[in-house]
């Protein structure tokens, strides 16, 4: 009985070892996934901002239906000078228009400079196009359509809407 004993000494220690790398591996794992979980909540939360301020563009731009091209802005031209106060909106679609693009600087990250070269409002038939730009950490921006390199740390958000 006490050469049997003998012989199995040390497997319980086996044991503990091979279960310490198991869970040491799944502990790893669910931070990795984690990680990649706080990266896709801020692109989310980023993402819906931007289709909020895009939402409330359109908004605007419907108070005025008749004259939509007052709000139009090319890419590559900056954005009119915002009113002196915005609360309640300007009158002049330039000034609105000035005021939205002080609010997607305040509340989309590198916004502010990014809206010459990256923001667009334009006709496309009878539809409407306003597109928004961030700035995130390199490689961090899950837009599929942003290829080159030094693209990776801009999104884009683009909305096609009626009047």
């Amino acid at each position: 009985m006490s050469s049997r004993f003998f012989s199995q000494r040390g497997f319980s220690m086996v044991e503990v070892l091979v279960t310490i790398i198991l869970i040491s591996i799944g502990i790893l794992g669910m931070v990795a996934m984690q990680s990649k979980t706080i990266v896709y909540t801020q692109d989310s939360v980023q993402r819906n901002t931007a289709a909020m301020l895009a939402d409330d563009l359109m908004e605007i731009m419907r108070t005025n239906a008749s004259a939509p091209s007052g709000y139009y802005k090319a890419m590559g031209t900056a954005f009119p000078t915002a009113a002196s106060s915005c609360e309640p909106l300007p009158n002049s679609p330039q000034q609105r228009l000035g005021c939205w693009a002080a609010r997607t600087a305040a509340a989309l990250p590198g916004a502010a400079d990014l809206g010459t070269a990256e923001y667009e409002v334009k006709a496309e038939g009878r539809a409407i196009s306003i597109r928004l730009a961030w700035r995130t950490q390199d490689g961090q921006c899950l837009d599929p359509t942003r290829t080159a390199a030094d693209q990776q740390t801009i999104c884009v958000y683009t909305l096609v809407s009626e009047l």
